[in-house]
């Protein structure tokens, strides 16, 4: 059987096609990303979860009894020291002061009139005309008469006391909750609590560190790799950040049995009062010194069983298997102490599609 010419000339075309395009995909490079080793600031850190407590926070008590006459603030509201938070009637208190003025002023004319008798019995047992016994008795009625004076001016001074804390007012500043005890209420020390008063500004967050992580840090601090000293900072409960960033001024000297944890407490300003007491928040932990590290993408660090390795695309577009030591990673980054240098490329995507020894196509990683 004859094959007609023009047949045999469509196949030939076809095979021509077929063989080009196969050629073609066995040359064509595959497509990678990569991105270079950098020099980054990579402090060390650590996240945990705290809780936000008051720097002071107080109940609020009627130190005498009788009946409110004025309550003086709104509910929720933020009070300097030294402000009137309530009025106790105070009229039998001002009464009691009163009366005890009267007895100090009588006190004091009775002790006048003894030291006048003690002067005329000195005078008259110069010419023997009184006993030694008399001058004696006047010399203590004179004692006597200071005495009570001394008691008296006591007791003003209890009175007086008793009188000012008919006014109770706010021991700092702070934000007040809800009172108690309204207008005509009968309060007294055994009354209980009329108002909680909370300072806010600055706040505390206390947080629990693991007993390891403490050792850990202190070894490395005492042998020069890790400098003393941290910034805090904190993610809110709707997972924001928050904008200022605290101090530690505390670390507790025993450990939580049950946990094995000690406890840590940073200081923040609250100008805003975002933070209130008792927020549970997550707490970050950061080197506060720069840490300059040489560090690649995360995603880049392939392991097998001989540890760590990356690709590596040289200047030819060649690919490189290279092996490393990874220290420490952080923030979706890696940190490379041993196998690379700074400037060097390794594939991030695509690593999957390459061997070592072929050639590829590298397009460098978004802002990279």
């Amino acid at each position: 059987m004859t094959v007609p010419k023009a047949a045999f000339s469509a196949f030939s075309f076809l095979v021509a096609v077929a063989l080009s395009v196969s050629n073609a995909g066995a040359q064509q490079a595959p497509a990678v990303v990569v991105a270079p080793a950098k020099i980054v600031d990579l402090r060390e850190s650590v996240d945990l979860t705290g809780r936000v407590a008051a720097t002071q926070k107080v109940d609020i008590r009627a130190r005498v009894a009788g009946f409110l006459e004025a309550v003086n603030f709104k509910e929720g509201q933020k009070v300097t020291a030294g402000t009137q938070l309530y009025q106790v009637e105070d009229g039998a208190y001002r009464a009691a002061v009163q009366e005890i003025v009267g007895s100090i002023e009588a006190a004091e004319a009775q002790r006048d009139l003894a030291v006048l008798e003690q002067e005329r019995a000195k005078q008259l047992i110069a010419t023997n005309t009184i006993s030694q016994a008399k001058v004696d008795t006047a010399n203590a009625e004179v004692k006597k008469a200071e005495a009570e004076l001394v008691r008296l001016k006591g007791s003003k001074e209890s009175a007086d006391l008793n009188l000012s804390y008919t006014k109770i007012i706010a021991p700092f500043e702070g934000v007040l909750g809800l009172t108690s005890a309204d207008v005509g209420a009968l309060v007294g020390p055994d009354a209980g609590p009329l108002v909680t008063l909370t300072k806010l500004d600055p706040i505390y967050v206390e947080f629990p560190v693991s007993t390891a992580l403490l050792l850990t840090y202190r070894e490395r601090v005492q042998k020069g790799v890790t400098h003393g000293g941290a910034n805090v900072g904190l993610t809110l409960p709707n997972g924001t950040e928050y904008a200022l960033k605290g101090t530690i001024d505390f670390i507790s000297s025993t450990v939580a049995q049950g946990t094995d944890t000690v406890t840590v407490r940073a200081v923040f300003d609250n100008p805003n009062a975002l933070l209130l007491d008792g927020t549970l928040v997550r707490v970050m932990l950061e080197q506060s010194d720069k840490q300059d590290v040489l560090a690649v993408p995360q995603q880049a660090v392939q392991r097998d069983q001989q540890g760590a390795f990356v690709m590596v695309v040289d200047a030819a577009s060649k690919v490189e298997l290279r092996r490393i030591d990874v220290d420490r990673s952080a923030r979706g980054l890696s940190v490379v102490s041993k196998g690379l240098k700074e400037g060097e490329n390794v594939i991030t995507e695509g690593v999957g599609k390459v061997r070592p020894g072929i050639t590829v196509d590298a397009a460098p990683a978004a802002g990279g």
